[in-house]
């Protein structure tokens, strides 16, 4: 099955920047795109930003819409999520995500594999 790693998350202040990356083992006739959702403690998954390899059109949450950037390498099966003016509320674990088509992008339905997560806590 497709393993996606991510990787950048830590500890920044707020204001500032991180660069999350995301790299599938695998890419499928069936990939349609990829995708960034998170989850804060006691709260449920929400999408964040996705990106479809064949149009490259991206979407964003309005919450980080201007702040936010995805991009990715299809031919390297990888997803980047660049995150500026960072605030305490978008301390979560992210998950990246790979999509297939038929469902709407920001739902989790959309999404066949899944990343273990890594961790952004943003301080005030």
């Amino acid at each position: 099955q497709v393993q996606l790693v991510e990787s950048g998350g830590g500890l920044v202040q707020a204001g500032g920047s991180l660069r999350l990356s995301c790299a599938a083992s695998e890419r499928t006739a069936s990939t349609y795109g990829m995708g960034w959702f998170r989850q804060a403690p006691e709260k449920e998954r929400e999408f964040v930003a996705a990106i479809s390899w064949g149009t490259s059109r991206t979407y964003y949450a309005d919450s980080v819409k201007g702040r936010f950037t995805i991009s990715g390498d299809n031919a390297k099966n990888t997803v980047y999520l660049q995150m500026n003016s960072l605030k305490p509320e978008d301390t979560a674990v992210y998950y990246c995500a790979v999509r297939t088509p038929g469902i709407n992008y920001y739902s989790t339905r959309a999404y066949g594999y899944w990343g273990q997560g890594t961790q952004v806590t943003v301080s005030s």
